[in-house]
């Protein structure tokens, strides 16, 4: 009797352990904790993440290194803006101080979930962020470990 493991294809419903990591080391890493939940094809993966899971069998465990700008694409000048003190101080906490390299949460336009921005710069009466993911333009590993694969 030969048993039939669950092998990814597009659209499967995945519980796996993964970590994605840069040359500054960890961005996401779910092995410690408890394991996530995700859809192929829904986008909560870049297409380049979900390539590399495709065919892979459930209780497999890989590495993959992606060149710099394959996982996340690469750094956009356009995604760095001017955010003015006054927009800031209305929508979040008046109080708030800045710092480079502060990640700070903006809710999304659509009303779909939040984004983050870097703190990159400061003036007097604006800040700069950098939202490109920090993986952007980045060699990234992504270590995988496939728990289910429905």
């Amino acid at each position: 009797m030969t048993s039939h493991l669950a092998t990814v294809a597009p659209g499967s419903f995945l519980t796996l352990h993964y970590r994605l990591a840069g040359p500054a080391g960890d961005v996401i890493n779910t092995f410690p904790g408890k394991p996530a939940t995700l859809s192929l094809g829904t986008g909560e993966l870049t297409p380049a993440l979900e390539q590399r899971l495709q065919g892979m069998t459930e209780g497999a465990h890989a590495t993959f290194e992606l060149a710099p700008g394959e996982a996340f694409g690469d750094r956009n000048a356009d995604m760095q803006q001017w955010v003015a003190r006054e927009l800031l101080s209305r929508a979040g906490d008046p109080g708030e101080h800045y710092a480079v390299g502060d990640v700070v949460q903006f809710p999304a336009p659509e009303g779909g979930g939040n984004y983050a921005g870097v703190v990159i710069e400061l003036s007097d009466t604006a800040v700069r962020f950098d939202f490109n993911h920090p993986l952007a333009g980045q060699p990234v590993t992504f270590e995988v470990r496939l728990i289910g694969v429905l």
